[in-house]
């Protein structure tokens, strides 16, 4: 009897281990959420667009970017020559925001024209939206967007600060990086719009201003409504297309 009661002993402790093992696996298993994992918001035009006309086209990460360090100055220099056009339109849901571009930012006005020739702002998003500050686009979630990048490549604008334009209402300016930028060089990529009455002066010579919105304020103040999440990205998607105009 002694026996028959240690050996059910000896088998109640095996099971209980065995499920205490296979409780921490699960435990260990589980991973924690991250701050990388993309969040999914509704895209305002998802509604609006019907499938069948989508376009087949693919993008490819091509073998070499179009433009390098460098080579940049020349290239852009040669390029505004050939390309002098500097007016665009926004188009958004929300409406259509012109732009004029500066001509004594040479840089950043050829820059501009040239990503805009490529189609690169096609399918971005106003990705930042402070109202009362302003609204800043050029980027996006999706994978299209890092592939423009890389066949454009991996550069910065020199910052044009000695044409003296400042931010107020309505300067289209460049972003930047913040780090390890010690001469202020402009994103070739992202854009912002100032919103505030007031402007955003102490901005000034900190980002280069090289165009100005003509035509579309409305429509800058209605995107700047819009409710935001985290990192002040609008909860729906608010995507463009950019086309040059006369």
């Amino acid at each position: 009897m002694t026996r028959q009661i240690s050996i059910l002993f000896a088998f109640l402790i095996l099971l209980f281990a065995s499920c205490e093992d296979t409780q921490k696996s699960k435990i260990n298993n589980t991973k924690a959420p991250s701050t990388n994992t993309p969040i999914k918001v509704k895209d305002s035009t998802e509604d609006k667009i019907d499938t069948s006309k989508k376009k087949k086209d693919k993008l490819y990460l091509h073998d070499e970017p179009m433009l390098v360090q460098e080579k940049l100055i020349p290239f852009l220099t040669e390029y505004g020559k050939k390309n002098p056009e500097n007016k665009f339109r926004i188009s958004t849901s929300f409406g259509d925001i012109d732009v004029l571009l500066y001509n004594d930012t040479p840089l950043h006005r050829a820059n501009m024209i040239l990503l805009i020739k490529e189609g690169y702002f096609n399918g971005t998003f106003f990705h930042r939206v402070a109202d009362g500050f302003v609204i800043q686009g050029g980027n996006s979630d999706n994978k299209e967007t890092s592939i423009k990048r890389n066949n454009m490549g991996s550069y910065l604008i020199p910052s044009e600060f000695d044409a003296g334009h400042k931010h107020s209402r309505g300067a289209f300016s460049a972003a930047k990086y913040a780090e390890q930028n010690v001469s202020k060089a402009s994103s070739p990529f992202e854009f912002f719009i100032v919103q505030s009455e007031r402007g955003a002066h102490h901005l000034d010579n900190d980002h280069t201003v090289y165009g100005r919105v003509i035509k579309g304020m409305e429509v800058v103040d209605e995107i700047a409504k819009q409710p935001i999440g985290e990192g002040e990205w609008p909860l729906i998607n608010i995507p463009m297309t950019v086309e040059i105009i006369k």
